[in-house]
Order: structure tokens, then sequence, then C-alpha cells
């Protein structure tokens, strides 16, 4: 049993870093709760060769410059350095191996409960496992009867264990496109798609894409006004290098398989094409079923919130796609978003004092 505490954070990737910050900086009794052995979120676990879509200049989070030529598009180990060096920076309160297993919330506030066993109580909490948490598959026909390998994008890690397999890609979006780009080099790689792959000229003018957004306030624009879920694109960043690889065949692309058979995939025109791996580059869907005992999930079991704040009281989050702007579920994005959070739980603690 553990003193009562002014806010839990539970995830401690960039959004909780971010969260962290702004309650440090009010003074408020908080404390991170990470369910991996260290901080960082999921980018200790994305594939060997990822990058960021924006360059070190417009990737900071508040207090601490992303270090280095700020022109350059970071790579993953990068950003998990940053991360970690950003916890011991501003010395956040964080304690790992800390998987949230339930929440209940009476008058006083908060109990959480954790799969280890360690119970917290908190007058407010913040979720900020971001929503990058729950890897989707679509259920596609034939799945269970096909013998070769399928995985989700999150699983990915580099090409070495696929040379020289024959390898479909599920997705059009840029981790598919990066996946099957790297692949390519090594295997003969198809990409699997509802409509074809659309580009988004990576630099205009001889600026990054994300200086023109930035100008144009588009990556604030308060879209949570208008729909509670933000915008979401398909469109893949590109200098030029995918655009070229795709029209050079590789990979190539293909109308999304209609079934799989044992050996392989069928084609909408109906060939049966044997293929060895399937990587599902399609993306994740929020998963908190520890809120769900408290009111916080719509019927499909993602949050209700308008801009971060939750229909119960005392629970807000930060890091959702869309959450408030183009940018809320990145790392430029998470601290404008935690310090409007943070101060809409000053003014609910104020009202409970």
């Amino acid at each position: 049993m553990k003193g009562i505490l002014d806010s839990i954070v539970i995830g401690g990737g960039q959004a909780g870093l971010a969260s962290g910050y702004h309650l440090q900086k009010k003074g408020l009794r908080y404390l991170i709760l990470e369910a991996g052995n260290q901080v960082g979120g999921s980018w200790p676990r994305y594939y060997d060769s990822l990058k960021l879509f924006s360059p070190a200049v417009y990737s900071s989070m508040p207090g601490m410059k992303f270090p280095g030529e700020q022109d350059r598009y970071p790579r993953r180990d990068e950003v998990v350095r940053y991360l970690q060096e950003y916890k011991r920076r501003f010395q956040l309160k964080v304690e790992t191996n800390q998987r949230v297993e339930s929440v209940e919330k009476d008058r006083e506030g908060f109990t959480i409960r954790t799969m280890i066993g360690d119970t917290f109580h908190s007058r407010t909490i913040i979720n900020a496992t971001g929503s990058f948490n729950n890897s989707f598959i679509p259920n596609i026909a034939g799945q269970d009867a096909f013998k070769g390998l399928t995985l989700h994008s999150s699983e990915y890690r580099n090409s070495e264990p696929f040379i020289n397999q024959r390898v479909v890609v599920v997705g059009r979006g840029n981790s598919a496109i990066q996946i099957a780009v790297e692949l390519a080099e090594v295997s003969q790689v198809s990409l699997a798609v509802l409509r074809p792959v659309q580009f988004v000229k990576q630099r205009v003018l001889g600026m990054d894409l994300h200086f023109w957004i930035k100008l144009i306030g588009f990556d604030t624009f308060p879209f949570w006004r208008f729909r509670k879920t933000g915008p979401s694109s398909s469109a893949v960043n590109d200098t030029g290098q995918y655009k070229q690889q795709l029209a050079e065949g590789k990979p190539d692309q293909h109308q999304m398989f209609i079934s799989f058979y044992e050996d392989g995939v069928i084609w909408p025109n109906g060939i049966k094409e044997a293929v060895d791996t399937v990587i599902y580059a399609t993306g994740f869907r929020p998963q908190f079923p520890y809120l769900q005992a408290i009111g916080a999930l719509d019927v499909e079991g993602k949050p209700s919130h308008v801009a971060g704040i939750s229909e119960v009281p005392g629970l807000y989050y930060v890091g959702m796609e869309g959450q408030r702007s183009f940018a809320s579920a990145t790392l430029r994005g998470v601290g404008k978003d935690a310090q409007y959070v943070v101060k809409k739980l000053l003014h609910y603690l104020d009202r409970l004092n």
C-alpha cells in the first residue's frame, strides 16, 4: 500500500515522459508506471532500420532539444537514447516492470494494481500508453490453414531471417513501404494493398514537409473540435527513393489477396501463389482493458474522451492518434498535449480541494 499521489501516469514512452515533465513542473506528486524494463514505450521494439518521418529539428520534446545534425532523420536507437536521457535529465519518477492490471475508482480517486502485485493510489490518472500498444491483424479467409509464417510489423526486426523467401507485406503506409523495400534487397517481395500506394514529397522547395506543415498551422490544427478522432493518412513520406523502388518492382504491388491456402495466398484473379511469409503492416488499435471496469471505454473498447479529457472525472489521455492535432501521437506533439491535459488536471484537483 502506497500513499496517495496527485497523478499516476500509465506508460513510460514519449507521451508518459512528456506528461511527467509537465506534472513535475507544476510541483505535483506523480509516478510513471512503465510495463517494460526501460523507458521508451514501443520504440525499443520497433524494427532495426526504422527512421523518423520528421527531421530532428521537428522531433524534440518539451525542455530538451533532439541532439545532433538537425536536418537528418533520426533512427530508432537514437530515439531510444533520447528518451532515456530525457528521463535522466529531468529525474522523472518512473517505476519499470509495472504493467497495470486493473483500475478502480471511488470518492478518493483511483486504485491501480499492477501484475507484480503492487497497489498505487492516485487522485488522477493520465493514460499515456498511446495508440500503438495493440497490433491489428485483419481476419482473412483461410489464414488458419496457411502453413507459412505470419507476423505483424511490430514483430519484424530486420531482413536476415527472410533471405531468398517469397514475402508478401500487407499494407500501404510508411512502415509497410520501409519494410518491403528493405526486404526487396534480399527477397522476392510484393505489397498487398486495397488501393495503390500514395506518396507525399518529403521535401518541397528544399525544405522538409514538416516545415510547411508547421508554417501553415496544419500540425497543430484542432481537428478534435470537429470530430472525436483526428486525421489519419496512409500517404508515404518519400524523397523519391520509395516511388522509384516500386516503379522498378522492388517491391511490386498487388491488389490485396482474397484468401490463404495451405501453401500461400490466392489473388483476386484466382491465381494461387506459394508464399513463405506474410507480414501485416496493418497498424494498431488502442487497447486499455484495465479501464473497462470504470466505464472509460465505449462499446467498441475505445476510450471515450474529447481532446484527452475522459468522460470519467480525473482520467486523462496523452499520446492518442489525432487526440488534439495531426501531431498528437508524435515526439513533437505529445508535449503540447501533455501541457494541455496537465492544465485541465490541475483545475480538477483544485475543485477537489
